[in-house]
């Protein structure tokens, strides 16, 4: 099992460490690629995506590269576990939803689908079955707990099997809780 674990906005691979050595104990092999200039697109998730352009597709185009390049070296997507911290999350979210691809995993701490609110996202096809795992906070300043659910509703439509942790109170950051969860998840 492979991982591809991604950073926050403002944050580099090395920020992802400590997820991607849990993830490591649970059995999988993790790859922690870099967003060019540590941010995978410029402006909030909320801001309609065309404000978010063209970074958001190079650093979508960047990601769906690395994952066709796990496939060609035999590693199918049931074999392969999407993971993402705050905008990591966001990308995380949206390569499932866009690839249409039946991972082994999804995990966004922390995220959403990109998009203002009142977004209306087209249900993924090709998911149904993948196991998810999105969390966040009730007070998070970054990401709403409304987006977290609003993403999880989308992936459920899809037939994703869907497991959501929000924690009251807690900060901008992946709590121990979300990361036993992910472990779990993994069959660790």
């Amino acid at each position: 099992m492979v991982a591809v674990v991604l950073h926050g906005r403002g944050q580099s691979p090395a920020y992802m460490r400590p997820a991607a050595e849990r993830l490591a104990a649970a059995g999988a092999h993790c790859i922690l690629p870099e967003a060019v200039e540590n941010s995978w697109y410029p402006l909030s998730f909320l801001q309609p995506l065309e404000g978010n352009e063209p970074k958001f597709s190079a650093s979508l185009a960047q990601l769906s590269a690395l994952l066709d390049d796990l496939e060609a070296a035999g590693v199918p997507p049931g074999r392969t576990v999407l993971a993402g911290f705050s905008q990591g999350a966001c990308m995380t979210a949206e390569l499932l939803a866009r690839r249409g691809r039946r991972y082994r995993a999804a995990i966004g701490w922390t995220g959403g689908l990109l998009g203002p609110p009142g977004t209306a996202w087209p249900i993924p096809t090709g998911i149904a079955g993948v196991d998810v795992l999105l969390t966040g906070s009730d007070v998070d300043e970054f990401v709403p707990e409304a987006r977290v659910r609003e993403t999880a509703a989308v992936f459920r439509r899809a037939g994703a099997v869907v497991d959501v942790l929000v924690t009251p109170g807690r900060a901008h950051e992946i709590g121990d809780d979300e990361m036993s969860r992910a472990v779990a998840l993994l069959g660790g």
